[in-house]
């Protein structure tokens, strides 16, 4: 089966670089396959696009520019704030950390430096203004069920699924 825009479950081998370099920034190689449903925004648009018309057992190398990845890097991401709030966490410069959004949605920010009074952290993904080299390969391709196009999950809503182990999920 070929992979279509959408209403298509897909499971994939998958490594990514920051483009010109040997990083592996992340990678499922050897690992379970990372599933989604096309057109549910679960993966990067960049990378979703240049998915379509592959077929199952194909391989590729697909570049994705940075505005097609995580978009370009926001200057206002950065924020500093007072070192009491963060009580109890022992920082270390460069550590991720997760908290809870305004709207309750979980964030994810970098501790870009600190002092004694002021935590400087950056709410930018770690890969945002980067283009990005994908290695993929597909594994299975296969109609979604009307479970996961209703809910969005692969296996439906009864699977306990989420759309994949984490790479460019949104």
């Amino acid at each position: 089966m070929t992979i279509a825009k959408e209403k298509c479950v897909v499971g994939m081998e998958y490594e990514v670089k920051e483009a010109g370099t040997d990083i592996v920034a992340d990678s499922n190689k050897g690992q379970k396959p990372l599933e989604f449903i096309m057109g549910k925004d679960q993966i990067i648009p960049g990378l979703e696009k240049a998915l379509v018309g592959m077929s199952e057992g194909e391989s590729a190398d697909i570049m994705v520019k940075a505005t097609d990845a995580y978009g370009e890097r926001k200057d206002d991401a950065v924020q500093v704030l007072p070192l009491e709030q963060f009580a109890g966490v022992d920082l270390k410069e460069g550590m991720t950390l997760y908290g809870q959004g305004e709207n309750g949605q979980q964030t994810q920010v970098i501790v870009q430096s600190f002092d004694d009074k002021e935590v400087t952290i950056d709410f930018n993904h770690p890969l945002a203004g980067k283009d990005l080299m994908f290695s993929v390969t597909v594994g299975t391709v296969r109609q979604t069920t009307l479970d996961e196009m209703n809910s969005g999950v692969v296996g439906g809503p009864a699977s306990g699924g989420s759309c994949g182990t984490g790479c460019g999920c949104h």
